[in-house]
Formats: C-alpha cells, structure tokens, sequence
C-alpha cells in the first residue's frame, strides 16, 4: 500500500504531476490535472513551480492516510510530517463555498502568524492548544468587530476536516480553552428625513447622486447597483430582475418592487444592454458620498453599504415584518435581518428621547 507522486515531462516544455497509488495489488493512477509545472524560464516560474509540488505532494499525503483508515498512527504516519499550511491551501483550492476569499483570508492570516512566530513549517504533529490559543490573540489584534470570531469560525473548520481526514490523532480544538470574542462594529444608517436631506443636497456627482439615493429605496449592494442594465427593470410590473453576484449557488435570482421614487431616479430609458448608473470606481463613490453627507450636515459615517443597511433598518422601523424584510434584502435567511431589528428599536429609543421634559 503506497502513493507515490510522479512527473511527466510534456512536448511544450511543461511537466504533469500524477500518483500512482497501489492498494492491495492494484494500481490506479490519479492526474492532478490542475497542478501543472511551467517550463522554468525565470525565479517566479521557479517559485510558482515549488509551491506547486508542495500543493501536490499535501494531496499525496491525504491519499496515504486514506488508504490506511483504521490503521492510523500518528507516531510513524506521514500526517506528523505534513505542514498545515500547504494542506490548508489544497483544502481552499479545492472549496467551492460563496465564502471561499474568506477562506483564503484564514489561511493567509495563519501564514503572517507562524512567520511571526518563526514557525512557518509547522506541521500537525507540532500543532498544539497553547499555539492556537496564540493566533486567536493574533487575529483579534488584527481584526475589528466580528473580523476575529469570523475568521476563527473558518480556521476551526479546517481544524476539524483534518481531524476528520486523519491528519490529527484527536480534535485538538477540544483542549483549546480562550474563544475569539467579537461584536459587530455598530453601522450608521440614514433615517427617512436624511435621505430627504441627501436628496436635497447638492454634489459634484448626479450620478453617484441618483445611484446612491436609488440604492436607498431598493436596498443594492454597490456590486449590483453598478452593473445594473435597462433590461432589468420590467416597466409594465413595476419590478427589477437581478441575479446577485455576491451569492454564487444556483438561486440567486431574485425580483424586487420598486416605488414611484425609484422608478423616478432610473431617469430616461437607455438601450437594453446599458448600463443605467454611470459610476466611477468604489473607492471614488464613497469618497463623493463622503462629501455629499458632510455637506448635508449630517454626522454619520456613510459608505454605500450604510445605504443598504439604512433601506433595511428602515423598512422595518416602518413596521414592514422581517420575512418580508428578508426577501426584499434578498438574505438567505432571516438570521441576516435581525441586526436591522436591532438598528430600527435603537431608532425608535432617539425617537421617544427626543420627547423628554423636566418634571
């Protein structure tokens, strides 16, 4: 019972990688298709091609432990030897989640940690509770909010499938005692009167203008506001199409209503395929928006995703229930929508404070 890993050198210079796996008398062959060395013709294709043999031979790995299942031992197995990091990459590589860049981003901040720590060739077998306890105090500072607590949620779910793949003898988690603490960083949003005040506020953008008004009465990521086209929106319904290009599973299509205000901000009727908002870059908008509030006088920190935030907190401060809050925010679930309850309660408090007297 073996695996061995092989090169092919191909007619255009490149070199295929395969494993040739035998298992109680039979040899199967595994091509690891998407792993192919370049013809080395300077540093970085040297580099690229290093870090390559090292994806393929943590999938080497993986498959030796496979084959032995129950007969395990972490003492003389080749999972003691594996380092984290290269198995880690082949687990992203290999992710087909929406939150994969965020997977990524986990393993990128492990790398910067174990530099930090001089330990940049750490494998399982030298994995402990004490050094996961380290990156946890790493990440949070790191990170602001919930940027701690999310990015350890994703470290231990790569934890817990090397367990399960046998690459750890036992669930180290279990001996880890600190958790990553996090509170989501609390969001300015913009009340119904201030959007009025926007609207009536002059800014060197009309377009980012009608763009940002527009995103406040249909709730818009910036991504989907931007290329948003004509032959999205059905006139004779009242109604715009979209396909979110934040969620990538197969039903992510979604039908939104629109109100005399934004079907007044979509302007003259352009050509099928053009865009309806003419907008410079993200950086540049928010920029403008930034301007655009202070010249209003409101003080508030508003990107473009305070202008969603504010469409859904203030939909349910209008009494509008969460289901329907959900899907109007297109949100996979309601759990999503339950931080525009807490935003709209908060509203209503300043709303009744603002009614106090002496007595």
């Amino acid at each position: 019972m073996s695996v061995t890993l092989r090169k092919r050198k191909n007619a255009n210079g490149t070199t295929s990688l395969r494993l040739d796996i035998y298992k109680d008398g039979k040899h199967t062959i595994e091509t690891l298709k998407h792993l192919q060395l370049a013809k080395p013709s300077n540093l970085n294709d040297r580099e690229s091609n290093k870090e390559l043999l090292q994806q393929a031979e943590a999938i080497r790995l993986t498959r030796a432990i496979e084959l032995e299942g129950n007969n395990y031992n972490m003492d003389s197995d080749a999972a003691k030897k594996t380092i984290i990091t290269v198995w880690m990459q082949t687990y992203v590589d290999a992710y087909t989640k929406k939150d994969k860049r965020n997977m990524q981003g986990v393993l990128n901040r492990f790398s910067d940690f174990l530099i930090l720590e001089k330990k940049s060739g750490l494998t399982f077998g030298n994995l402990t509770a004490l050094l996961i306890e380290d990156f946890i105090d790493y990440l949070q500072s790191k990170s602001t909010g919930e940027g701690a607590k999310s990015y350890f949620n994703r470290f231990k779910k790569m934890i817990k499938n090397a367990y399960r793949k046998r690459f750890l003898k036992s669930n180290i988690l279990d001996e880890v005692e600190r958790k990553a603490k996090g509170k989501a960083n609390k969001k300015d949003v913009l009340t119904l009167a201030e959007i009025a005040t926007l609207a009536a506020t002059p800014t060197e953008s009309s377009e980012v203008k009608r763009a940002a008004l527009f995103s406040t009465v249909t709730g818009l990521a910036w991504v989907d506001i931007k290329q948003l086209t004509w032959d999205k929106i059905k006139f004779d319904s009242s109604q715009l199409e979209i396909v979110r290009s934040k969620l990538k599973e197969e039903n992510n299509s979604y039908t939104i209503p629109l109100n005399k205000t934004a079907l007044k901000l979509l302007g003259e009727v352009g050509p099928a395929r053009e865009r309806i908002f003419n907008l410079p870059t993200a950086n540049g908008a928010n920029k403008t928006l930034k301007a655009w509030v202070e010249r209003a006088g409101i003080n508030k920190k508003i990107t473009w995703h305070n202008l969603r935030h504010s469409y859904g907190t203030n939909l349910i401060f209008n009494e509008v229930d969460i289901l329907t809050t959900s899907k109007l925010l297109m949100h996979s679930s309601t759990a999503q929508t339950m931080r525009y309850v807490q935003a709209a309660e908060e509203m209503k408090q300043k709303g009744t404070d603002k009614l106090n007297f002496e007595l």
